[in-house]
């Protein structure tokens, strides 16, 4: 088993928070789309640049994301927050207005909450006397 650090519980978020965005949006049922499907001709396709799009997450990619997903509620509510909302990779003067903190407060609780789950990766229990700084230092 590969030992883990801040920086790759950060990236496995990342990736999940980048699957997430890559699938189909959630309808409500019945939805549907009463126009005809349009269908280009040639002509219509003539010099225009082709549509690229990403491919679909695989299973394998889905499960780890979901797996990255649950290690959120190991978290206190808002440094699940804070940690999901810096994975979709959100402007810390966005997460600092939705949460009420400071930005130095803010980047202490993400800190706090990558070190949290990397404890809890490698088996270990998270103190509860000790200091934030504590439980992150102790994290690398």
């Amino acid at each position: 088993m590969a030992e883990w650090t801040t920086g790759r519980v950060q990236d496995r978020l990342e990736l999940a928070a980048d699957v997430f965005a890559q699938l189909p949006a959630v309808k409500p049922t019945g939805y549907f789309n009463a126009w005809p499907e349009y269908v280009h001709s040639f002509a219509d396709k003539v010099g225009q640049e082709p549509r690229m799009r990403r491919p679909r997450p695989g299973p394998r990619q889905i499960t780890e994301a979901e797996e990255a997903m649950l290690w959120l509620r190991w978290l206190e509510h808002d440094d699940a927050r804070i940690v999901w909302l810096r994975a979709n990779r959100q402007p810390w003067k966005k997460i600092t207005w939705e949460i009420g903190l400071s930005r130095p407060a803010a980047n202490r609780h993400w800190q706090y909450g990558l070190a949290v789950i990397v404890w809890r990766l490698e088996g270990r229990r998270v103190p509860t006397k000790r200091s934030m700084a504590y439980v992150i230092e102790k994290a690398f």
